[in-house]
């Protein structure tokens, strides 16, 4: 595949990206590592040079996939993009919009949208040690966090950035007044919003923002969970967990 620049970086990715949300298990009804691990292989065999993953994804189950998946192949050769922000395991239990969820276990968490900046130091330690690498080439906050001012966000990147820990800074979910006030900080590669046919909120002003001042634009959930893709016919039920079961786009009369 022919490789893109992300923004302003030297982060070359290709155009279709393996979006690991689903392989960490949470919110889709649980995952089988071996099939999670095959669907790693085949897609960077047949071209996909980037992964595209996060902390929140599984609690940390995402990353360590990711790992496995990639022993024995060169570091260099793969992307790999991962995210924060999102946290399970802050004792301080500090940040935004708690949001009571249940983890792999079936255990009860509480996820807070936490940019600040120790706790973003903090993720960057425990994702690296997850991925089993020195350092992450694209790493993005989750959300924009309204406890933290987004200066104070995109400085701790760029710390971790001198440090040699991340190539490339990104954002996900940010809409176009936050990446407003990123850009005075620091160069954004890329922002993550989701995008597809019938949700297309983003062509307003996100995209246009991002085109305007050189920010990649790496959409999430393109063919809308798989609903596009013509894999979710009417009678299809949901295992326990899949948010899917709850979701606008997958109620019976929308999959008819």
């Amino acid at each position: 595949m022919e490789l893109r620049t992300l923004g302003q970086s030297d982060v070359r990715v290709s155009p279709v990206i393996f979006g690991a949300w689903a392989i960490g298990g949470w919110m889709w009804g649980g995952t089988e590592e071996s099939d999670a691990i095959a669907a790693i292989h085949a897609s960077l065999d047949n071209g996909v040079n980037t992964i595209d993953t996060a902390a929140v994804y599984g609690m940390g189950y995402s990353e360590e996939l990711v790992a496995k998946a990639l022993r024995g192949r060169r570091r260099d050769r793969v992307v790999i993009a991962t995210k924060c922000g999102m946290r399970w395991d802050d004792p301080k239990n500090e940040g935004s919009d708690p949001w009571p969820q249940k983890d792999n276990q079936g255990r009860d968490v509480v996820i807070r949208k936490n940019s600040r900046p120790y706790s973003i130091a903090y993720e960057c330690e425990q994702s690296l040690k997850r991925l089993q690498t020195d350092y992450i080439d694209l790493y993005q906050i989750h959300w924009a966090d309204v406890s933290t001012p987004v200066e104070e966000s995109i400085r701790t990147m760029v710390k971790l950035q001198e440090q040699g820990k991340v190539r490339a800074i990104g954002v996900s979910n940010y809409p176009a007044d936050w990446l407003a006030k990123a850009i005075k900080v620091a160069p954004i590669a890329s922002d993550q919003p989701p995008y597809s046919l019938i949700n297309r909120g983003i062509e307003k002003d996100v995209l246009p923002f991002c085109r305007e001042n050189d920010i990649a634009v790496i959409v999430y959930s393109p063919l809308e969970r798989g609903l596009l893709a013509g894999a979710v016919p009417p009678e299809r039920q949901f295992p326990a967990g899949d948010h899917r079961a709850t979701h606008k786009f997958f109620t019976v009369e929308s999959r008819k």
